[in-house]
Order: C-alpha cells, then sequence, then structure tokens
C-alpha cells in the first residue's frame, strides 16, 4: 500500500490489496538462488469442501500443478484469523483462518510442499490489529492491563486506540465496520514476541532444523516510521534488524522479502532494512507500458538501485494492480510478449495465480464517487477472483465465495465457457498456459537466464527490445518487437555474426539473430549447449 496518497486513495490501495540476545553474530549472507514464485490468493484458490472457500487441503492437493508449471515457491497471503477476506489485520497472530483449515493442516502442506521440491513463504502483517483481538479488547480503557503497552493510544485512558490513517472504523465487503489500530512496536516486549512468532513459523521445532518451517516471509507495508506518523520510529535498526538477525541465526538459508512502502526501487530496504529481496515496481509499471524506453531506463534505474547481493522480484501482477491481461485490454500478443519480459529479466520473476491463464480483473476506478462503488475492501476483488480450475466457473473445487447480489459477483470478469480456463487451455498447444510452461522451462534449463548477467543491445530508437543474458560462454538473447510494425533487431555485426545461433522457441534450430520481427513477436535466441 502506499501511505503518501490521499485518505480514501490509500485505503482502496490498501485493500484491493492490505528482547533478542546481540551476542550472537549475524552470519554471512546465503548466496542467493535462483528462484520463481508463485504467488497464491489462499480464499481464491482451491476449495476442498464444498464451501466455495479456498483452503489448505485444497491447495495442497495442487502443489503438483504449481511444480509442473516451473514454480520453485509459494508465496501465500495471510492465513491468520482476520474479520477481513484478505486475512490482513489480524485478530490472532500464532493461528490460522479456521476457514481455511487447522495448524495441522498447515502443517500438512508445509511438509507435502517440501516433499515436491517447492519452498514456501508467509506473508507477514502485524504493524495493526483488528477490533477483536485479545491486545485491544481487553486492553480498552484499561492502561494496566497485561498488554496495554502492545497498541498505541490517542488517551492516557487507553479508551481510543491510535487508529490506521487517522480514521476509526473500516468499511469490510460485507458491510462490517471494523476498527484497525496501530500496534507500539516501540516496545521491546512487542518485537520479542514477533521475533518469537517468526521463529515459530521458520522453526517450529525449535532445533534449527526447519522441519515444517517455512523458507522464507513477505513483510507487508515494510516502513522505517510507520505511515509517517512519528508514534513508530527507526523500525529498521530497532525492530526489523533484530528480528531478521535472530531468524538468520536460526535458518540462515531463510529469505526476507519486502513490500516496500511507497513502492519505489527499494534501496533503503535492502540496505538499511537489511531484507533480501524487494518487489520491482517500477519495472512492473513500464512492462505494463510497453513501451521500449520506458522499460530500459526501468531496467537500468532497477539495476543501479540493487546492491550486489540483493534481488528484486519482477512482477507483471499481484494481488494489489489490475490483471495483465486486463492492462493490455486482452491482446494475447501482448500477454505472451510481457511474459517473456518478465521471466527472461534477471531478477527472481513472480506469477500471481491464474496468470499464465490469462485470468483477468480491474479495480474499480469510480469507488467512493457519486453514483460510484462504496468505498469497502470489496474493491480488490476483481483482481483476486477464483482460480480458473475448470470451463464451468461454478464447477466444484472453485473458490468464488464472492458469489451473491453485490457488484463484484454480478460484474465479475471470469465468466463460465470464456476460454480462460487450465481445462480449456490445456488442450490448446497455443495457449497463454503453454506459453507460460515453454517460458519457465528455458529459464530452468539455461543457468544464464537464472544467474547470469544482463546486458542492454540494440539500445537505440527502434523498437526492438534486445536483453542479453551470459554466463561465461553461455549466452541467450531476448528479442521483442514492441512495435506497430515490421522491425528488424539492429544488433553489432560481431554478435550477428558470432557463434551460431539456435531458435529456443522453435526447436534449438540454427537462426539468424538480426531476422525480421513482426509487432509483438517474441524470439529467444541462444548458443548451443
Amino acid at each position: 500500500m502506499k501511505p503518501a496518497r490521499p485518505l480514501l486513495a490509500a485505503f482502496a490501495t490498501l485493500f484491493a490489496v492490505a528482547t533478542l540476545s546481540t551476542r550472537a553474530a549475524t552470519p554471512p549472507p546465503a548466496p542467493p538462488a535462483s528462484q520463481v514464485f508463485y504467488q497464491v490468493f489462499f480464499r481464491s484458490f482451491r476449495d476442498s469442501n464444498g464451501d466455495r472457500i479456498g483452503d489448505l487441503k485444497g491447495l495442497t492437493a495442487k502443489l503438483g500443478y504449481i511444480r509442473q508449471l516451473g514454480a520453485t515457491t509459494i508465496l501465500l497471503t495471510p492465513l491468520q484469523p482476520s474479520p477481513y477476506y484478505h486475512n490482513y489485520f489480524a485478530t490472532a497472530f500464532r493461528a490460522v483462518d479456521p476457514a481455511y483449515g487447522t495448524l495441522d493442516d498447515y502443517f500438512a502442506f508445509v511438509r507435502a510442499a517440501h516433499a515436491q521440491g517447492l519452498k514456501v513463504y508467509l506473508d507477514e502483517e502485524f504493524q495493526y490489529v483488528a477490533e477483536g483481538h485479545p491486545w485491544w479488547r481487553d486492553s480498552i480503557c484499561k492502561p494496566h492491563a497485561q498488554y496495554a503497552g502492545y497498541l498505541l493510544w490517542k488517551d492516557r485512558q487507553h479508551c481510543v486506540a491510535q487508529p490506521f490513517l487517522d480514521k476509526a472504523k473500516w468499511l469490510g465487503y460485507d458491510g462490517r465496520d471494523i476498527g484497525i489500530a496501530m500496534v507500539n512496536l516501540e516496545n521491546p516486549a512487542v518485537r520479542d514476541y514477533f521475533r518469537d512468532l517468526l521463529l515459530y513459523w521458520a522453526d517450529p521445532h525449535g532445533d534449527g532444523s526447519g522441519r515444517d518451517g517455512v523458507d522464507g516471509f513477505r513483510i507487508d507495508h515494510m516502513m522505517d516510521d510507520l505511515d509517517h506518523k512519528g508514534l513508530d520510529t527507526h523500525l529498521f535498526t530497532d525492530f526489523w534488524a533484530p528480528i531478521f538477525q535472530a531468524l538468520k541465526a536460526r535458518r540462515p538459508t531463510l529469505r526476507i522479502l519486502a513490500e516496500q512502502a511507497g513502492w519505489g526501487y527499494g534501496t533503503k530496504w535492502l540496505t538499511d532494512g537489511h531484507v533480501d529481496m524487494v518487489f520491482a515496481f517500477p519495472l512492473r509499471g513500464a512492462l505494463v507500458s510497453l513501451d521500449k524506453r520506458t522499460i530500459v531506463k526501468a531496467i537500468r534505474a532497477t539495476d543501479a538501485a540493487t546492491p550486489a547481493g540483493k534481488q528484486q522480484v519482477v512482477f507483471l501482477e499481484n494481488h494489489d494492480v489490475d490483471r495483465y491481461m486486463s492492462e493490455v485490454r486482452g491482446d494475447p500478443a501482448k500477454a505472451r510478449a510481457g511474459a517473456a519480459i518478465e521471466l527472461m529479466l534477471k531478477g527472481d520473476p513472480l506469477i500471481y495465480y491464474g496468470q499464465e491463464l490469462g485470468m483477468r480483473g480491474m479495480q474499480p476506478k469510480n469507488v467512493g464517487k457519486s453514483g460510484g462503488i462504496p468505498l469497502t475492501d470489496a474493491v480488490g476483488i476483481p483482481v483476486r477472483e477464483a482460480f480458473r480450475w475448470q470451463a464451468d466457473l461454478e464447477a466444484p473445487g472453485s473458490a468464488i465465495w464472492y458469489k451473491g447480489g453485490q457488484w463484484f459477483w454480478k460484474d465479475r470478469y471470469n465468466r463460465s465457457n470464456d476460454g480462460v480456463s487450465l481445462q480449456e487451455e490445456e488442450t490448446r498447444p497455443d495457449s497463454l498456459y503453454h506459453w507460460y510452461r515453454r517460458l519457465l522451462a528455458l529459464r530452468h534449463a539455461r543457468p544464464e537466464l537464472r544467474q547470469g548477467s544482463q546486458r542492454i543491445l540494440c539500445d537505440d530508437d527502434s523498437a526492438v527490445l534486445c536483453i542479453l543474458r551470459e554466463d561465461g560462454r553461455r549466452r541467450t538473447l531476448l528479442l521483442v518487437n514492441l512495435g506497430k510494425t515490421e522491425a528488424r533487431p539492429r544488433l553489432d555485426p560481431a554478435l550477428a555474426a558470432g557463434p551460431a545461433w539456435v531458435d529456443l522457441l522453435d526447436g534449438g534450430k540454427p537462426a539468424p539473430v538480426d531476422a525480421v520481427l513482426r509487432p509483438m513477436q517474441v524470439r529467444i535466441m541462444g548458443t548451443p549447449e
């Protein structure tokens, strides 16, 4: 979320979204391993018991699908109980929303994922609590209560909690008005509580083995001065760094991915914040534009902003932004071009569930306006619709928890038999689903795409984007014509006339690298193995 926006816009973005012992030295950071994230909006992925709500058993049953697609790592949205459907703003932290299953179901899922060679990252947001959390419920007007110091208060009597974005109540999609309060992150007891909480998820058995533990965390809305209020300050040094130090001491290979507040390049988070990865938000904006100069500028700025040993997570979609297929107005050629650039660039790519099918969805633009859509957390539902397993949207297993008489069901983007489902696309070799599988197979087969350097070629006024990935003598060259007419890549003659090139999208057949490309055509050339 982006707290610098005006109040209403910030709320829309959020919901379209949402004492350490210092004696142990922090171990050296583990070498970054290439990952392909698959982000699951949990409630919308797969239902196992017929209640239309995605759940842990449903996700566990579909781990094979995620692995076969080519992902290596599952990034989950929060699982903790919350009055909100997206499960940000918790009412309990060391727990699982009962709609999703039990703690036993959760640990069974983690074990099953690891058995398939998949890593698991949990999304954590604990800078706030929702009304109903015991820290709040048991401390109202009780300044001496056990957990009264765990929250921030506006009055000495502790009768009014310090609210999120200065609004006392926030309306949910189901009509409930719910309070959200700021947690007192400057309280050492709070820091210790969350340190122990994350250690529990990372190492449930407490023996350093990580058995049943997650492999990383996503930190939602990470800030140094929470919401720029001057109430929770110096968080990078005093709150986050000690927690991350404890996690790395216990699990040296565990990784921290931050959603940097403000959605910039994230350099301060990678340096001062001591995280391993941030999201490449500016690059995502450039990829939406499909404009060569904009993309080249964003690639260079992203590379310059990323210290050695740190990573950017490259993405087209997530639970806070519009679906890429809708961004390109349903143009399959543009969807393929965007996917190819994302998956061939330096960084760890992220695929948002259903992106590989071309699922559509855009957040409404008339939120809070006269005659428009009310300002609730429902504004994010269009980009969080049910994963399309079957051609029939309402087939068993479909997580259409949002079905009903409200606008987000009536105006839903995904419809039965619209061609955008796994069932329909598996049988079409030319489908977007198979395009993603081919690209991901290439990424796994070519070391230079996972760990190699990156150079921008054809740096001219032509419309052909040329990205060269290299690792020793191995080379892969991405060529994409982002223009509206045919174009030929303007490559250095020495490169074109050098060692033989093969077309990696055409069975590895020898081919010239400077052949003419149609508008939005993608070619991926490589040096033979």
